[in-house]
């Protein structure tokens, strides 16, 4: 009986022992796989924000006919100086 009861105690041993081994091996696999792909990718660096996209310029013809609606606004009182002025910069993209 004794030599049973040894037998099993060294199996279970033994089992647990394999388990320990084989958990520490691939939280150790994981960490080497973690560790080499923060060396590989070099950090990327912050980049200045692109600028914003211009719209593509308006016909001469086009901004011509806006200015003359902004021109009968203004004469008409429903603009001030400064906002026809203001527009007018909008326009002609001063």
């Amino acid at each position: 009986m004794s030599f049973l009861r040894r037998a099993s105690r060294v199996a279970v041993a033994s089992s647990i022992h394999g388990n320990v081994q084989r958990r520490q091996r691939t939280r150790w696999a994981a960490e080497d796989q973690a560790k080499a792909a923060a060396q590989a990718v070099p950090p990327i660096p912050d980049l200045p924000p692109l600028p914003p996209q211009v719209a593509p310029a308006a016909s001469m013809d086009a901004k011509i006919e806006q200015l003359t609606k902004l021109g009968e606004l203004k004469a008409a009182g429903i603009l001030t100086d400064a906002e026809f002025d203001a527009q007018k910069a909008r326009i002609l993209g001063n």
